[in-house]
């Protein structure tokens, strides 16, 4: 009976000290790191940039009347050279998708020629000297890289001549022509707001029946049918204001 009374108060003696006990021990906290999620690039904003390149056109021409009638295929041939400009356009993003408008405008020296088939004396000769594109644009943006396609309109500022023994004896008064446009690029940022891009076109020029003149008096000489696409290879780099690096957690 002394053996149970003593293990009794053994038991409420220990009850009695755990609440002091507990109150000495030091409170624990628990405490959740935030994950962090990458940086996510955002693409929107007005951008500015140069670009420079190498451009090729097939060029054919074709004899006809003055009414547009064709007569025989004269010949083609391939220019080729390089290109130099400018592009300025606004994107803005939506979660993975980007949109955007650019116009761009570029120097050209694309030069080429071949003899003539239905004279062999003579060397049909022609070149690019200027170029505009007016597109739009979509594309996917993984963070920093962007892959985008465009489409829109073009215009080329083509130059034509008819040689003999080297000398220029006919020339065309300036073939402004206009087609379509069709490209593809890649573009990665690699500082903020500045970005590099590697950039392919294709032009859909369309045909121009050209009127060829004797100069200086603008004799006329015979017309032509000239037509051929022209392809676009140009890196670019650009400046763009707005859409800043947000951290996500």
């Amino acid at each position: 009976m002394k053996s149970f009374l003593l293990g009794v108060v053994g038991v409420v003696a220990m009850g009695i000290a755990a609440p002091a006990l507990a109150a000495d021990l030091p409170a624990q906290t628990y405490s959740k790191t935030p994950v962090m999620i990458p940086a996510a690039y955002d693409w929107s904003g007005v951008y500015v940039g140069i670009n420079g390149g190498w451009g090729s056109e097939n060029r054919c021409f074709d004899s006809i009347t003055t009414a547009g009638t064709f007569i025989a295929a004269d010949g083609c041939h391939n220019t080729t050279g390089g290109v130099a400009g400018g592009q300025i356009g606004y994107r803005w993003q939506t979660g993975s998708l980007v949109f955007g408008m650019e116009a761009q405008g570029d120097w050209a020296d694309l030069r080429g020629s071949n003899v003539s088939i239905l004279n062999s004396a003579n060397t049909n000769r022609s070149r690019m000297d200027a170029f505009g594109l007016l597109t739009g644009q979509v594309g996917y943006a993984w963070n920093t890289a962007l892959l985008y396609l465009k489409g829109g309109g073009a215009v080329i500022a083509d130059r034509n001549d008819i040689l003999s023994g080297g000398v220029v004896v006919a020339t065309s008064s300036g073939d402004n022509r206009w087609g379509g446009a069709l490209g593809a690029g890649v573009e990665f940022s690699f500082a903020p707001n500045w970005s590099a891009a590697l950039e392919y076109d294709h032009l859909f020029v369309a045909n121009n029946n050209t009127n060829f003149t004797v100069p200086p008096l603008s004799t006329p000489f015979g017309s032509d049918r000239i037509r051929g696409d022209t392809d676009l290879v140009t890196v670019r780099v650009n400046y763009r204001w707005g859409g800043p690096v947000v951290a996500k957690y």
